[in-house]
């Protein structure tokens, strides 16, 4: 995969030509009327729904994930139509007769089961207008995602950025630690979070929509509707545009898959972009993690005299896993440029929020700007994935034109840079960029701003040495090259699991059916309440005395893993009720036939159907599961990629050798059983029968269990595959 040369500072200022090229390093060059820049959520689902409501022709929304349960403004719209997104969607379109929507979502690894939305495609489906179309997009390398964010309104106006129309992203600019308004779907309040969108209109918003009706037609098989002029204008009066009458190019990634060849359009134009920077690079980014932009920034940074780099990004990655992988991956780049750094030109920052648990925001925004000639605005992050693996979207502003349009520009792109700094560092545009210019410094600049209270702080991450030795290069977390599925598809998946049977059609039907039965049932009868621990124990109790216990607590198991009980809360009633030698036994052989039984209901449906029911990035889970076999079962039941449930029917469909399966299983579950069981009966002894000695048992089989847990935390880590959102 050749990378065009990148080009010297000297060699630009000498050329006749600008630094965005169509073909190299963006996808084509566009006029736009107006340009506004909506910093977090708030103002951007307020937009996007006002926007929204304005549609005649057609609304196409292309995501990473989708929720149709989100409140795009949490207060209350209050303009007669419903809150939730989808519920939203569907009275818009049935209030406008010639209005079509189309809504295309990444069809998820099974990763992210727990995080998003259950079943969206039938979910939505089963509610949906015959004008409004939902489908998850799974054309891609195995592996990749589809990470573009982008909404396009009847070919007027368009939304580009890092945000999703989902759960957990709203926030506003103050980003309170204890902001009411800002809780997920279940109302439970979720922490600050930090991105950015950008809004357009004119021939970049109707060239945006060619992009989306071409990811609709590769993804679906169908051909949208053409652009159709309604000679009427959605965009929102109550947005003012930060730039008027310019052009914007738009740089798409796009893997090499079904014989098209691979779109490096954002890589080229962060080479470019760093190669041609003379005062400073700035970044504000959710990942830091690609060694090709560490290889340029590391050749900038040895010069004498190149540009300061400024980068602005988490302090935390999500969970232990990213952390373990992503935030390992920066750690190394981070050594890397600091060791480059022969000058004291680089610095990475965190935007501290003084009351935070975190201490620091969740930034999850991409966006860059080179010294005060390019602004860019998008999806793609500093990650090696968003450089050719995953599908990504930005919008560049380039000064350009006459000397008076360059000076235009160049003033409102200092603005937009200088913007997302005052945010972070409390202070104002107008003072960041008297700063800048009192220090000739963007480093200069923050130093002076910063004061107590909301501030940049240095961030250093550290480099534990145990997960160094560890964990592989990032070509494993952060893959540059995508899978050849062909080869994995021949030798892993047999030809009658690619092929749908009647049978299995209809046995997608009537799982659905019992699907939804099962909704109904956790939703309008007490079964949601009556599966808690203390509802639990007393039916385990009432087991208890019964002469054939055993064989009633193992068919319990089985019953449970039917309606998707926890299998954790199932053991830890086990070992409250039968203690831990009798309810370790129980607990393992329940949980085995109950993932037997599951396990047969997968290989009876087949890949394809399994593939329908919870997306077809169970390839993911379900080749390297047929692939690794007892392995590959040991690290998914160590780690929570996903239900109990659902990863014995993925197992099913994925053809592992029952043996391989089931050793796997009781490999990977035994350990936490018998540790779990312990704990919870010593605890249960402990209330019941308070005692020194009671309590110190309790607190020795507590330390078994955290030292467990750490230390397979730290042997698995490597095992783990996160996406980039």
């Amino acid at each position: 995969m050749s990378i065009a040369p990148q080009q010297h500072p000297a060699d630009r200022a000498n050329a006749s030509h600008f630094l965005l090229q169509p073909g190299r390093n963006c996808w084509r060059i566009e006029h736009t009327h107006r340009f506004s820049l909506l910093v977090d959520a708030a103002d951007y689902f307020r937009a996007v729904r006002n926007a929204i409501r304005e549609a005649r022709h057609s609304i196409f929304i292309l995501g990473w994930d989708i929720d149709s349960r989100t409140c795009l403004v949490p207060g209350g719209a209050n303009d007669g139509y419903p809150e939730p997104l989808g519920e939203f969607l569907r009275a818009v379109v049935a209030s406008h007769p010639e209005l079509r929507v189309h809504v295309l979502n990444w069809d998820f690894a099974m990763l992210y089961a727990l995080e998003r939305e259950w079943l969206p495609v039938y979910k939505l489906g089963w509610q949906a207008h015959r004008r409004l179309a939902f489908a998850m997009d799974g054309r891609h390398p195995v592996g990749a995602s589809h990470h573009q964010k982008v909404v396009v309104i009847d070919d007027a106006i368009a939304f580009v950025g890092g945000l999703d129309l989902t759960r957990c992203r709203w926030d506003t600019s103050e980003h309170a630690c204890h902001e009411p308004l800002r809780r997920d779907i279940d109302g439970k309040p979720h922490p600050p979070f930090h991105d950015v969108q950008s809004m357009v209109d004119g021939d970049v918003a109707r060239a945006l929509g060619e992009l989306a009706r071409t990811r609709w037609q590769r993804a679906t098989g169908r051909q949208p509707a053409p652009y159709g002029k309604t000679g009427h204008d959605p965009w929102p009066p109550d947005v003012e545009p930060d730039l008027a009458g310019i052009d914007i190019a738009i740089a798409r990634t796009e893997p090499a898959f079904d014989g098209r060849p691979g779109v490096h359009e954002v890589r080229q134009l962060h080479l470019d972009a760093i190669a041609a920077a003379c005062r400073h690079l700035f970044f504000e980014n959710q990942y830091f993690t690609s060694g090709l932009i560490g290889d340029a920034l590391s050749a900038r940074l040895a010069e004498p005299e190149g540009p300061e780099v400024a980068v602005i990004s988490p302090q935390n990655q999500s969970g232990w896993l990213e952390e373990a992988t992503m935030g390992l991956l920066r750690a190394r780049l981070h050594r890397r440029l600091k060791a480059a750094d022969q000058y004291g030109r680089y610095r990475l920052y965190c935007p501290l929020i003084p009351g935070l648990d975190r201490g620091c925001l969740n930034v999850h925004s991409k966006v860059f700007a080179m010294d005060d000639e390019l602004f860019s605005v998008g999806s793609a992050n500093l990650s090696s994935r968003s450089m050719a693996f995953d599908t990504e979207c930005n919008l560049i502003i380039e000064a350009r034109g006459s000397d008076q349009e360059k000076a235009r520009i160049r003033a409102a792109i200092a603005g937009l840079r200088n913007r997302l700094l005052a945010e972070h560092l409390d202070s104002s545009p107008a003072a960041v960029n008297a700063e800048i210019r009192r220090n000739g410094s963007l480093h200069g600049a923050i130093d002076a701003l910063n004061q107590p209270g909301r501030s940049l702080k240095v961030l250093e991450p550290v480099l534990n040495p145990e997960l160094d030795a560890l964990i592989p290069k990032e070509a494993l977390f952060d893959p540059e090259r995508p899978i050849n599925p062909d080869e994995l598809v021949a030798q892993l998946v047999p030809k009658d699991a690619r092929k749908p049977v009647p049978n299995r059609l209809i046995g997608l039907g009537a799982l659905a059916i019992v699907l939804a039965l099962l909704a109904i049932a956790w939703r309008w009868t007490p079964l949601g309440e009556w599966v808690n621990l203390a509802s639990l124990v007393a039916f385990a109790r009432s087991l208890e005395r019964l002469p054939f216990t055993p064989i009633a607590v193992v068919a319990s198991y089985v019953i449970a893993g039917f309606l998707m009980v926890p299998i954790t809360l199932l053991i830890a009633v086990t070992g409250i009720v039968f203690g831990p030698v009798a309810g370790a036994m129980y607990a393992i052989a329940g949980a085995l036939l109950s993932a037997a039984a599951t396990y047969g209901i997968g290989l009876w449906l087949g890949r394809e159907t399994v593939r329908r029911l919870v997306g077809s990035r169970i390839n993911r889970l379900s080749r390297r599961i047929a692939r690794r076999g007892i392995l590959a079962m040991l690290v998914v039941r160590l780690l929570p990629v996903a239900p109990f449930t659902v990863v014995n029917v993925v197992a099913g469909a994925s053809h592992i050798r029952f043996r391989d399966y089931m050793i796997g299983t009781l490999l990977g579950i035994a350990p936490g059983a018998v540790i779990t069981v312990t704990f919870v009966h010593h605890l249960a002894e402990a209330v019941r029968n308070p005692s020194i000695g009671a309590i110190a048992v309790l607190a020795l089989t507590a330390a078994l269990l955290i030292g467990s847990a750490v230390t397979l935390q730290r042997l698995l880590a490597g095992k783990g595959d996160p996406e980039a959102q």
